[in-house]
C-alpha cells in the first residue's frame, strides 16, 4: 500500500543504524529501570510492526466488514478502572487503523467498507470519557464536597448573546494580561447591540412558532386521517402540541 510502501524504508534505515538488541535483552532493561525508578509500567510486546496501522488482510478490496456495536454507558459503568484504561487504549488504536485505511482508501479512490466503524468507535470513546467523568465528580463529591470539574458561569458577549464560558489558569493575572482582556469581553452595550438584540429574539420567536404551527398541522392532519389513532403517542410525539384539545374540534370530528 502507498502509505506502507513509504513508512518502510524510512523504519528499516533506522533500524540499521540501533544496536542489536534482542527482545529478552530489552525487556531486562526495561525491568530493571522499573525496579529502580519504582513506578509501575506497563508494556505490551510489538507485533506485526507497521501493520498494526493497518486492517486484516483478509478484509482488503472488501465491500463491506462484519462488526459489532459501539460500548453504551451501561457497559461501561460495570467496568473497572483498569479495563476502562486498557480499553481506552484498544479503542484508540482501532480509531488510528480506521482512519489509515480510510486514508489508504482515499489516495487509491477506492471505497472505504463500512466507514460507520468509525463512528461507533467515536460514540464508545465519547460514552468512556463520559463514565469517566462522572466517577470523577462522584468522587470530588465524596471527598471535598465539589464536582471537580473547571468552573464556570453564563456570561453575555460583545453582542449580548449569553453563553457558558468554562474558566481555566492563566500564568499572568487577569488584570495584568491585555490580551485576555482584549479576547474576553463580556459586557456589551449600544444602541447598535440592542437593535440586534431585539431583531434577534425576534427571528428566534418566529423560528419557535414556525415550529409550532408546523407541528400542530400535522397532528391535524393525522387525526383527520386517522381518526383512531393512539392519541398519548402522538401527545409524545408532539410534546408542544395539545392532541386533546384539537381532538375535540368540529372540523376534526366530522370528518
Amino acid at each position: 500500500m502507498n502509505i506502507l510502501r513509504r513508512v518502510l524504508p524510512v523504519s528499516l534505515q533506522f533500524s540499521k543504524c540501533l544496536p542489536t538488541v534482542t527482545t529478552q535483552q530489552s525487556y531486562a532493561l526495561l525491568q530493571r529501570n522499573v525496579s529502580l525508578s519504582g513506578r509501575a509500567v506497563s508494556t505490551s510486546a510489538p507485533r506485526h510492526e507497521l501493520m498494526e496501522f493497518f486492517d486484516d488482510k483478509k478484509h482488503w478490496g472488501e465491500q463491506e466488514v462484519k462488526h459489532g456495536r459501539g460500548w453504551t454507558k451501561d457497559d461501561l459503568r460495570i467496568k473497572s478502572n483498569s479495563d476502562l484504561h486498557q480499553l481506552w487504549f484498544v479503542l484508540l488504536k482501532e480509531r488510528n487503523m480506521l482512519l489509515t485505511m480510510e486514508q489508504e482508501c482515499k489516495e487509491k479512490m477506492e471505497l472505504f467498507p463500512s466507514p460507520e466503524r468509525l463512528d461507533k468507535v467515536k460514540e464508545s470513546m465519547d460514552n468512556l470519557e463520559e463514565v469517566v467523568r462522572e466517577r470523577n465528580r462522584a468522587y470530588y463529591e465524596l471527598e471535598t464536597g465539589e464536582t471537580g470539574e473547571r468552573p464556570g458561569k453564563v456570561v453575555p458577549n460583545e453582542l449580548g448573546i449569553r453563553f457558558y464560558y468554562r474558566a481555566f489558569e492563566h500564568v499572568i493575572p487577569k488584570y495584568a494580561n491585555p490580551k485576555w482582556n482584549e479576547r474576553h469581553k463580556f459586557t456589551y452595550g449600544g444602541h447598535a447591540v440592542r437593535k440586534f438584540l431585539s431583531l434577534y429574539r425576534e427571528r428566534l420567536y418566529n423560528e419557535k412558532r414556525k415550529l409550532r404551527n408546523r407541528e400542530r398541522n400535522e397532528v391535524v392532519h393525522l387525526l383527520r386521517r386517522f381518526p383512531n389513532i393512539d392519541r398519548e403517542t402522538l401527545a409524545q410525539r408532539y410534546p408542544s402540541v395539545d392532541v386533546e384539545k384539537l381532538y375535540k374540534l368540529d372540523k376534526i370530528r366530522l370528518n
